[in-house]
């Protein structure tokens, strides 16, 4: 099959970039995992990786979100740092919400309709965390993360409806 491809690709006058190129194995099969031989393109091998990031969005090889929940968690949390120095330069709650909805709402939305519904409660327990800290420090009500995908299911299913 490897072979078909790969003279498809050639045929095409697309080249593959084997240093941009990840392989990852799901394999959920209950008996004793046997070794995958080595992936390989033009002689060179393909890096064997457990996760990955594909459209800003961590991919995992047992298929669970917390990789990724665990990274823009982390990386929510940053920001909110900026939004704490804001507040003591006594920015008005309206400029705070607004800051937060741009720079950490935006982390922590990103692909929410592909992810959130399969995370674990832990998980959506964390991201919650980082919207109250950011309703402390904006002393405003923000959205919580089970609205916030709710609204973005909705978006999503209007545009698959629109026929236009």
């Amino acid at each position: 099959m490897l072979c078909e491809a790969h003279s498809q690709y050639t045929d095409n006058n697309l080249h593959l970039n084997v240093s941009k190129t990840k392989e990852l194995i799901v394999d959920f099969r209950r008996r004793q995992r046997e070794e995958h031989a080595p992936l390989s393109i033009n002689g060179t091998m393909v890096e064997r990786v457990s996760s990955f990031r594909f459209l800003g969005v961590h991919i995992s090889e047992d298929l669970t979100w917390t990789h990724h929940t665990d990274f823009i968690t982390k990386s929510a949390r940053q920001r909110l740092f900026f939004l704490r120095r804001l507040r003591r330069l006594n920015m008005d709650s309206r400029i705070l919400c607004s800051f937060y909805r741009c720079t950490t709402e935006s982390i922590l939305t990103g692909c929410i309709t592909a992810w959130y519904s399969s995370c674990t409660a832990l998980n959506r327990k964390a991201l919650q965390r980082v919207v109250k800290a950011a309703q402390h420090i904006t002393r405003m009500e923000l959205p919580s993360m089970e609205d916030l995908y709710t609204q973005r299911c909705r978006k999503t299913t209007k545009i698959i409806k629109d026929p236009s």
